[in-house]
């Protein structure tokens, strides 16, 4: 019988070659791996997901905001951290903003032209103000102004500039090294002065970083110890409810260390929330 052309073979040695990856890694592989997954680590595989009264509500590898319609923190539940995904917790945007700690200056707001754009400081800064005061507490941080802005001066020669507090806003500080300190004007170009943030005498901060901070990617469903915490006794009197029972269900809702040794423990604000719910 007269062989078939070596091009032909190889071709054919090719197709041959595609057909049994492709059962193989396309067929047989995906289904073990599924059917191990399902056996073996059935509610991980399945999304995590957590229900209430028969329905799914979410998934707890997923944040949510309890917030109302405008936003407000429901003062009855835990809060969750800050999120850069979408408009927060959005899976189809999972992202982090991307700011880092230079990230200081503001573009003030330039009524009819321009809507501004707040620094990755004065969000933090506004955050802890919105904390504190939800929380009963101060929301006072180092490189904050008290009315919730990152405590930023422009120095030129002759004058020092609160470039983050828009005029006619009074400067946290009215002189910096002999120099009086003005009002930032909107749509006024400062890039020439010398950028210095000012610390300011804050010795102690109340609100934890996680509750001013979004996580990497912005999904993150848990808070810190220390935030939980903070918010227990709020929502303890919201649900007419004695604190140590609302502590009692944070540590039951409060992860370990991974592997015993790497992290913090984490509290799942999600499943804390379910549970206070069920407890009512």
């Amino acid at each position: 019988m007269e062989r078939l052309p070596s091009w032909v073979r190889q071709h054919l040695a090719a197709v041959r070659a595609v057909a049994v990856l492709t059962l193989i890694l396309g067929g047989l592989y995906p289904l073990v791996v599924t059917g191990v997954a399902q056996a073996l680590f059935n509610d991980n595989a399945n999304g995590s997901l957590v229900a209430k009264d028969g329905k799914d509500v979410g998934s707890a590898l997923v944040g949510q905001n309890f917030t109302d319609k405008d936003g407000n923190a429901l003062r009855k539940y835990f809060q969750s951290r800050p999120s850069a995904a979408g408009d927060g917790y959005d899976m189809m945007s999972t992202a982090a903003s991307n700011l880092g700690p230079e990230d200081v200056l503001d573009v003030l707001p330039v009524p009819g032209k321009d809507e501004g754009r707040r620094s990755l400081l004065t969000q933090v800064c506004a955050r802890s103000n919105a904390v504190g005061e939800l929380e009963g507490v101060s929301g006072a941080r180092p490189y904050c102004t008290g009315d919730g802005v990152g405590a930023v001066l422009k120095v030129f020669a002759d004058r020092a500039v609160s470039v983050n507090q828009a005029c006619p806003a009074v400067p946290f500080t009215a002189t910096y090294q002999g120099l009086k300190v003005e009002c930032g004007k909107p749509g006024e170009d400062y890039a020439a002065g010398r950028t210095v943030p000012v610390r300011g005498d804050v010795r102690e901060v109340a609100v934890p970083a996680d509750a001013v901070t979004a996580s990497g990617s912005g999904l993150d469903p848990h808070i810190s110890l220390a935030y939980a915490e903070l918010q227990a006794p709020r929502v303890a009197k919201e649900r007419g409810l004695g604190v140590e029972r609302v502590r009692g269900l944070v540590a039951e809702n409060t992860t370990g260390r991974a592997l015993g040794f790497m992290g913090e423990p984490a509290v799942n604000v999600l499943r804390l929330n379910l549970a206070l719910d069920k407890g009512e």
